[in-house]
């Protein structure tokens, strides 16, 4: 079964809060297979700690927008500060929540399925 997701990549700005859909995105990609945080969620914060190439991703028009998503992921930078990352669970009938802020080694710790729990 697919779980589809969007990724996009968006600002840090004052003022702007990691756990709301940002008003402007720079660039945005399409994820049709393992969208879910322990599969596309752990692969993004992968290519930052451990600079693992990330696959199958589809670059799309800023405008596109998908009725069939089930997360959607934010990816945070500014020069000189560190990159967070936003994931939100789709919303069918209600509005998308945030599920997860933070930084890329965070996400691992969270939703790595090859951690070792003590």
């Amino acid at each position: 079964m697919s779980t589809r997701a969007q990724v996009r990549f968006a600002t840090r700005e004052s003022g702007q809060s990691f756990a709301t859909h940002p008003n402007a995105i720079h660039a945005q990609f399409y994820v049709h297979y393992d969208g879910y945080p322990s599969g596309l969620g752990v692969e993004i914060a992968e290519s930052f700690t451990r600079y693992q190439k990330i696959k199958n991703w589809e670059i799309e028009d800023l405008n596109t927008r998908h009725g069939d998503l089930e997360y959607i992921y934010y990816i945070w930078q500014h020069p000189m500060k560190e990159t967070f990352i936003s994931i939100f669970a789709v919303g069918w009938q209600e509005e998308d929540e945030c599920i997860f802020v933070g930084k890329p080694s965070d996400l691992i710790d969270k939703y790595s399925q090859n951690k070792i729990d003590s």
